[in-house]
């Protein structure tokens, strides 16, 4: 699986009905899952609103999830592919 970290801000839109946020995560939650992915969220004070950690199968699907969310209209993410610790490591050690 692929990790992703996934930095979020609402937009005007999304502020306007943030009461509507828990349900609207729920759903992420579930389009993820059927996407063969998890996920977990925070909400987050200071630059961004939340900040999510997904893992997915692939790239493809991190970008039809994303695609989808922002075309909600409710959010705006910037992305970082994230490798585990251990993952990272082996990658370090095998610089030439």
């Amino acid at each position: 699986m692929l990790q992703f970290v996934v930095l979020g801000n609402w937009t005007d839109q999304g502020i306007r009905n943030v009461k509507e946020a828990p349900k609207r995560i729920e759903n992420t939650h579930r389009v993820i899952e059927q996407s063969g992915g998890k996920m977990q969220l925070y909400y987050t004070l200071g630059e961004y609103d939340f900040v999510m950690i997904i893992e997915v199968p692939n790239d493809e699907t991190i970008m039809r999830i994303l695609l989808w969310l922002g075309s909600l209209g409710n959010v705006r993410t910037k992305t970082l592919k994230a490798w585990t610790e251990l993952d990272g490591a082996k990658t370090i050690l095998e610089i030439p």
